[in-house]
């Protein structure tokens, strides 16, 4: 019989242990909690609608990198495992006709290789020993072939003839000689010559067949003919293909003989073909081009000789990023973004649209971009990536008009994290009373009779959109006790092409009042306090920043990251400089400096008051450092208190490693913090 006393131990012992659960239920999302994030990605369903493979993504702290493997689930959710034993970078997974075999890209050392996995045996092959890495593996209709894409190695030009230098001779390296248009690009650095070509190989193993040919590039997915004699494909085989760079068509190359066809003409980026189930068509996504800021790709179908082409889905003023054929040819899953939110839909081929998924993404873990993908199986179940607020991508199946979750990948950490409430939020722009969607997210524990400090994230793009997805960056900034804004401004997708298009010679423009007009809605609603709002953004949310901080000294601190300053001297210098002029701003730098130096942040530079943080990944080939600097060089000269951060071996996406990523927002959050 236990006494009193000990009565009371235990209850001591009670009450301190749910103090301590309650603790870590309750704990806020941190720093390293980034490299214990994992995501869901590229969910492949089997014909028969059983199993899925997808890439599980995670992080290596000690390398500091991002890795996937392939996972094989079941659609009950009773078997869940990794489909091999290696511990080595696996993706592109794709299912064989028949459901055997599933075909992946696997890099184990340099370079990267087709596999073949055999579902029943659990036997694994190496297919190829290939030149470069390849891509857009496609299984033929009879499971005998793969094709895919890959780059084949072309000489540099050769201008002068050096001497030999005497043995032993340590000379300067080589000069890096290109003649290209397009010769570098960020995140790769400069790209070695050469052109991108479409292959086959037999799904038993054997040598690769170079099915194209010519100084042309050709990518994008495959689509076999249902009979396995075309493989349809997307290029520009035009003379003057580099100049015309916006333009694609759709092509079929003969398997046996390598004749090419062309079946589209039209001005305009027709990519993406897919053959329909029966034969008879073949779907493809594109536009006429009209050379403006923002245009919204169709779905159109056509025959399979190139005739009878037709738009399907012109009726919803949204931008078709994906579609997959239903099994019996009558119409197409579609996936699109709409108000911040990414969806699946079916669409007939008269155009009628049923939706049926609204929670599509989850796979851009940085910040709440649009993301995510799916696959349809034979008996139309979609597998796709389920995004949440507060989770990055699951795999979930779709299937008479109920969804499943597959999987709970970051249970086992975010269960135990109290994260920010998101919340969306709809105001009325002054300029013109249109309707402008954002995004709130509240600290952990919020208190609706405090008033918080704000913090604004603009996005990127400017074509792009936020929603309510999983965002690590966002999350960190509410866990240090901010309300987060994060705004749809015109110019953003998923409102339709008109509204998308208000940038056009016009950025940046009322995009302006549209952020300000919901900063001051928040103090107006008394949720965020008037003399401490803070305002950063990256990219177009870094110039949109920098554009703020030059009209308005309503802001305590800014941080300005990867911005472009001067569109004269960025626009000649990125690694897309080629795509700007007519479709941002009229005619060239040299034909109109005064409208490119008129949307110039830093022409605003006079005005600034604000103490402003400025940030930029040093192999940035986007947003050259360049423009960074000019922004922090203005600011000193006239001394506002400014600081240069500048990462190293980090190009335009700075957030690509997970410790830049936290040394992104960590810097950030220091630079506000100075100026509470």
């Amino acid at each position: 019989m236990r006494t009193y006393s000990q009565y009371i131990f235990i209850v001591f012992i009670l009450l301190f242990t749910t103090e301590i659960l309650v603790g870590q239920a309750q704990k806020s999302f941190e720093y390293l909690d980034v490299f214990q994030l994992e995501y869901a990605g590229d969910p492949q369903i089997s014909p028969n609608g059983e199993f899925v493979i997808y890439r599980r993504t995670g992080f290596d702290i000690m390398k500091d990198r991002s890795k996937g493997n392939l996972w094989l689930l079941s659609a009950d959710g009773k078997t869940h495992h990794k489909l091999t034993t290696r511990d080595v970078n696996e993706g592109s997974a794709r299912w064989s006709p028949d459901g055997n075999r599933i075909a992946f890209v696997s890099s184990e050392g340099e370079g990267s290789e087709i596999y073949v996995y055999w579902t029943n045996s659990g036997a694994l092959a190496k297919l190829t020993q290939l030149e470069n890495s390849p891509s857009n593996i496609t299984w033929s209709p009879n499971g005998t072939h793969i094709a895919f894409s890959m780059k084949v190695n072309a000489k540099a030009p050769v201008l002068a003839k050096m001497p030999a230098k005497p043995k032993g001779a340590k000379w300067a390296k080589a000069p890096r000689i290109t003649d290209r248009l397009k010769h570098e690009a960020d995140g790769a650095g400069y790209l070695k010559p050469g052109f991108s070509h479409i292959f086959t190989i037999p799904a038993d193993g054997g040598a690769p067949r170079q099915l194209t040919s010519g100084d042309f590039n050709h990518g994008g997915s495959l689509s076999w003919g249902s009979d396995g004699t075309q493989i349809y494909f997307s290029s520009n085989r035009n003379e003057d293909w580099e100049y015309d760079f916006r333009n694609s068509e759709v092509y079929a190359v003969n398997v046996q003989s390598g004749f090419i066809k062309t079946l589209t003409t039209s001005p305009g980026p027709d990519r993406a073909p897919k053959v329909s189930p029966d034969g008879k068509h073949i779907a493809f996504i594109g536009f006429v081009d009209k050379v403006q800021t923002y245009q919204t790709s169709v779905l159109h179908i056509m025959n399979t000789d190139g005739s009878s082409k037709k738009a399907i889905s012109n009726a919803m003023d949204r931008s078709i990023s994906n579609a997959i054929w239903a099994s019996d040819s009558k119409g197409l899953y579609i996936q699109y973004n709409d108000l911040g939110l990414t969806k699946i839909g079916y669409l007939s081929l008269n155009g009628k649209l049923t939706e049926l998924v609204s929670n599509v993404g989850g796979t851009t873990l940085g910040r709440p971009y649009a993301s995510g993908s799916f696959s349809v199986s034979n008996n139309n179940t979609i597998a796709y990536t389920l995004s949440k607020a507060n989770r990055p991508a699951d795999v979930a199946v779709f299937q008479k008009n109920n969804t499943t979750t597959l999987t709970q990948l970051n249970e086992d950490l975010l269960a135990y994290r109290d994260l920010g409430e998101v919340e969306e939020m709809w105001y009325t722009s002054t300029f013109d009373q249109r309707k402008i969607q954002g995004w709130v997210v509240y600290p952990p524990n919020y208190d609706t009779s405090k008033k918080y400090p704000l913090l604004v994230e603009n996005h990127g793009g400017p074509i792009l959109n936020y929603g309510p997805h999983f965002s690590a960056e966002i999350q960190l900034y509410a866990a240090a006790g901010y309300v987060v804004f994060y705004p749809n401004p015109r110019g953003s997708t998923s409102y339709g092409e008109e509204f998308g298009n208000l940038l056009y010679n016009n950025y940046p423009g009322e995009d302006y009042n549209d952020v300000m007009d919901g900063v001051h809605e928040l103090v107006n609603k008394g949720i965020v306090a008037k003399d401490r709002l803070y305002v950063t953004g990256g990219s177009a949310g870094g110039i949109m920043t920098a554009w703020m901080i030059g009209k308005s000294n309503e802001f305590k601190a800014a941080v300005v990251a990867k911005p472009v300053m001067n569109w004269i001297s960025k626009t000649l210098v990125a690694d897309n400089y080629y795509g700007y002029a007519n479709s941002r701003y009229p005619g060239q730098p040299w034909e109109n400096f005064e409208n490119y130096w008129k949307f110039s942040p830093i022409s605003l530079v006079g005005n600034v008051e604000t103490p402003t943080m400025v940030m930029v990944g040093m192999n940035d080939l986007r947003t050259p450092p360049s423009e960074a600097k000019q922004l922090y060089h203005a600011l000193k000269l006239r001394k506002i208190e400014t600081v240069l951060v500048e990462i190293p071996e980090a190009s335009h996406g700075i957030a690509a490693r997970p410790s830049n990523l936290i040394t992104k927002v960590a810097h950030t959050l220091a630079w506000f913090e100075k100026f509470q």
